[in-house]
């Protein structure tokens, strides 16, 4: 009988193959009671167990290929900073001494205590980490039963293989490099995991948060994997599996066909140039860049530099980081987005408290003005850099005219320190302001006045506009980009870009949806930055589009406040002649 789940749809395509279970060894954990002699024996055996997931962890992290997703460095980072924290590192000792129970037990106990802190987070972001304390748990857990990693040999996998898994760390991303498998699927994990990140990163069809998936599945059975839908089917029937193999070979001649258009330029039929830019976290994302046929970087988000470690980048490490990817780009330009910490990407050695709701605390821009020397070592190393290629500087999270200001006050400040020193920079970099509150949206048009391009980040935008968290399972179905009044913000933001003539890019995640294409080429749009994974799919749409063929049914779309009646012009605006 088949049985058909439902996750969250991570993408990379569609995948038919075998399913091969990776099992978890802390489900069902033992309890046993010490003497008092057996204690300082029970305690060293979990010392040495930390030892070694450390010196695990440290020998992945070091055995990273170049070509690996940016993501790992950081996340194995994270992990291994965890493990030295005193909630996993020293606690569990307590317990073992406090109720003379085995290490095993004290573990669970203290991961159990951790588990429940995090549920009571209300950021969706911060909560999902806790995913991140029990990977880091589970390998401390596999080092006292005195075993290797529960994992399958990467030789052991083949072409058809389907990883199954309840959840799967960094580390095992790692452990998995030199594999072949066709596709993964987890039971836990958010839209914003690092699992979820790194299956988007990987390019690989992954659905995560199935739940049961590890449960009801079994070795060898033959499941469907759809990223593009967020489905796993387990034992198709014939029917299924049929059309399953035709969606298969359709999706893979799509995919050569976009590969076909990687060195074209991005030209609509009417000969409008569109400016195709891609997003990256890390220097090493560069190459992706250059294989995706992007014209540039429209968003490097500087503040990964800052996360996973346990100290603050000085600002010549900065200053290498943005130059190698400004020399790597050979010319090209690198838009790179000042750091965005606070909310979700707080770093222990910032040394903030928690704030009640964060997103709504000190972030973005804010922190920077807060942290003005931390600020300003940042725009320095981005200054110095600058003389090594076409470096542009974007504000995030801005409010208000008199933030814009104060951030362009300091970048003045740090230009005068350089001077005064004698150390160079371009005196042509660009500064720009990132749109992702309402509020900025509405008084682009002053902004517009004080910088040299606009960008949009959609993904704030449209969470601060309908106060929806797109990453909570039961609010997301209300987080609706072609919402009417996203839509009015979006379309404002463009035309304020257009009266002052400064340039307007959209780096969020509506940048890289083929669907609404056409919508923002019809809006006004010119540049469009996102994920190099879906830089093609979004080309194909600039080269089979008429502005003029479009821009009645996006009026009409522009001017409706009725949802359906906007999907149904949304459909109508991307369907092809003859359809």
């Amino acid at each position: 009988m088949s049985i058909i789940l439902h996750g969250v749809a991570i993408g990379g395509g569609i995948a038919i193959g075998r399913a091969h279970l990776i099992s978890r060894s802390m489900d069902d954990v033992a309890h046993y009671l010490l003497e008092e002699g057996e204690i300082p024996a029970e305690k060293a055996r979990f010392d040495e167990a930390v030892r070694s997931t450390r010196k695990e962890l440290e020998m992945l992290w070091g055995s990273i290929p170049e070509n690996a997703p940016a993501e790992l460095g950081a996340f194995l980072s994270l992990h291994i900073m965890l493990l030295g924290d005193v909630t996993i590192s020293r606690e569990p000792r307590e317990i073992i001494e406090k109720q003379h129970c085995n290490a095993e037990w004290a573990l669970k106990l203290q991961c159990d205590h951790l588990i429940e802190q995090f549920d009571a987070i209300e950021e969706d972001y911060l909560r999902e980490r806790k995913n991140d304390v029990l990977q880091v748990v589970e390998r401390i857990f596999k080092n006292l039963d005195g075993d290797a990693p529960q994992l399958p040999a990467p030789e052991d996998l083949v072409e058809d293989h389907i990883l199954v898994a309840h959840d799967l760390s960094p580390a095992d991303m790692v452990y998995f490099k030199d594999s072949n498998f066709a596709a993964f699927i987890t039971d836990v994990g958010g839209a914003t995991s690092h699992t979820a990140i790194l299956g988007r990163s990987l390019d690989l069809p992954s659905v995560i948060a199935l739940h049961h998936g590890r449960e009801l599945i079994r070795e060898d059975e033959m499941i469907i994997v759809d990223g593009l839908q967020g489905v796993v089917i387990i034992n198709p029937d014939v029917l299924v599996l049929a059309e399953y193999r035709r969606r298969l070979r359709a999706w893979r001649g799509a995919r050569r066909k976009l590969s076909s258009i990687r060195k074209s330029n991005a030209v609509t039929r009417d000969g409008s140039v569109i400016e195709l830019l891609a997003n990256i976290e890390r220097p090493q994302d560069v190459e992706d860049v250059r294989e995706s046929g992007a014209v540039g970087v429209g968003l490097f988000r500087s503040e990964f530099l800052f996360l996973g470690r346990d100290t603050l980048p000085t600002e010549d490490e900065q200053f290498e980081a943005y130059r190698h990817v400004a020399m790597a780009l050979k010319g090209m330009p690198v838009t790179i987005r000042t750091m965005d910490l606070g909310a979700d990407k707080s770093p222990k050695w910032l040394g903030h408290d928690q704030a009640d709701n964060p997103a709504l605390g000190l972030t973005g821009i804010r922190l920077c003005l807060a942290e003005p020397l931390m600020f300003r070592a940042q725009l320095r190393a981005l200054l110095r850099a600058s003389v090594h290629g076409r470096i542009r500087v974007l504000f995030p999270m801005l409010n208000s005219l008199p933030e814009l200001k104060q951030a362009l006050a300091q970048f003045e400040y740090a230009k005068e320190e350089l001077r005064d020193e004698g150390i160079g920079y371009a005196d042509d970099i660009e500064v720009g302001a990132m749109i992702e509150i309402p509020s900025a949206a509405l008084v682009a048009g002053s902004f517009a006045k004080h910088v040299d391009f606009l960008s949009v980040g959609t993904n704030d935008l449209i969470q601060y506009t309908l106060a929806i968290d797109r990453n909570d399972d039961t609010v997301s179905h209300l987080y609706d980009p072609v919402h009417p009044a996203v839509l009015k913000l979006i379309l404002h933001t463009i035309k304020c870009g257009i009266k002052a003539n400064v340039p307007v890019s959209v780096c969020g995640e509506m940048a890289g949806d083929a669907k609404l294409t056409r919508l923002l080429l019809g809006m006004g749009l010119r540049k469009f930055s996102m994920h190099p994974a879906n830089l093609l799919s979004v080309k194909q749409q600039v080269l089979t589009t008429h502005l003029d063929e479009i821009a009645s049914i996006t009026t009409r779309m522009l001017r409706s406040e009725d949802p359906d009646k906007i999907a149904d012009l949304l459909q109508l605006l991307n369907a092809e002649p003859g359809d």
